[in-house]
């Protein structure tokens, strides 16, 4: 594989329009380099984003771990959806973890940590990206039978704990699988103008145009299109089954606990599509338009990159909200037992 920049489409190292890449710190638009566009011509980003991805990474981790703890410890707490949703958690733990390098690497303008690392970290990056969406699929098909079952009031003997681990395996491992081509092109790539200027970006072989492109689209097809349209399609038909469930006198309404799992699985699903619909949206843009270099498209580059990792902290706060089980919970958790 021929170690080349990554193709932003430009001619120029620091072009930072908004694109794919915006998602990923270690592989974004190299706002590192020197030159008119370089971070001393924009100092308010330099500070503030250190802040945001601190303030994320400590909420997220310390949000996400409770849950995880919750789910672990507490024996009401194991049930088909909360598997999932640990899952979930362990995820957006695993992303949280990693933010401190990348903070480390925004201050320091230049990758220090090797090879391995970068592709560990590239790779931990694209986790976020897809495994969130999918675990979502995952509860919306089991919401969507669920609401089934309890329409046709028939049993769901098969839909059990053990089950969940199987299907979040399965999960696991086809995420594994589509990130496997990021990894794969993870690389170090060093600056030919200045040989102590390396970075941790996607390595792609000529011509750079065309794998820069397809990146692009896979990670639009995968991450983003077929997941959410199936979600879409199983929510119309929920909510089809639903009004004529209520327009069928002899079928039994969801009860109240079904009820509100439904709900919450749909407010989690609205944030993260909320969080992650941008990043998504501006790949179609680079794929369709040439952004030229502005501060307000740096600006928004940034806030999408943000608001995408926002979601990796907003979760556990749903939950506490809109789960009593998992209030409860958080709230014996918190409390100091007499000695």
């Amino acid at each position: 594989m021929e170690n080349i920049s990554k193709y932003d489409g430009t001619n120029t190292v620091c072009n930072h329009s908004l694109d794919y890449y915006s998602n990923n710190s270690n592989n974004r638009t190299d706002l590192n380099c020197t030159g008119q566009a370089g971070y001393f011509f924009y100092p308010d980003i330099y500070i503030l984003l250190p802040v945001i991805y601190s303030v994320i990474c400590a909420v997220g981790l310390t949000g996400n771990t409770a849950v995880i703890y919750v789910i672990l410890k507490a024996p009401k707490m194991k049930t088909v959806t909360n598997m999932f949703i640990l899952n979930l958690a362990i995820a957006d733990d695993l992303f949280t973890l990693v933010l401190p390098i990348n903070i480390a690497e925004h201050f320091l303008h230049y990758w220090p940590f090797g090879e391995v690392l970068c592709k560990i970290i590239l790779s931990i990056d694209h986790y976020n990206i897809f495994s969130s969406i999918y675990f979502l699929t995952v509860m919306s098909v089991d919401r969507y039978l669920v609401v089934l079952a309890t329409v046709q009031s028939k049993r769901m003997p098969h839909r059990t704990y053990r089950a969940a681990k199987t299907v979040s395996i399965c999960v696991w491992t086809l995420v594994i699988l589509i990130v496997m081509p990021f990894t794969v092109f993870a690389g170090i790539y060093i600056n030919p103008d200045n040989m102590d200027r390396k970075s941790c970006v996607l390595t792609f072989p000529s011509p750079e145009s065309f794998w820069f492109k397809a990146s692009r689209i896979y990670t639009l097809i995968l991450g983003f299109a077929i997941p959410v349209s199936t979600i879409c399609i199983l929510y119309t038909m929920m909510l089809y089954k639903l009004r004529n469930m209520r327009l069928n006198s002899n079928a039994k309404a969801l009860d109240k606990a079904k009820k509100k799992v439904t709900i919450m699985v749909f407010i989690v699903l609205a944030v993260c599509l909320f969080c992650w619909t941008p990043f998504h949206l501006s790949t179609v843009v680079a794929l369709t338009t040439d952004i030229k270099t502005t501060p307000l498209v740096i600006g928004i580059s940034y806030f999408i990159t943000s608001l995408s990792y926002a979601n990796s902290c907003l979760n556990p706060f749903l939950y506490a909200f809109l789960d009593d089980s998992f209030r409860k919970a958080f709230k014996k958790m918190l409390e100091c037992r007499p000695s």
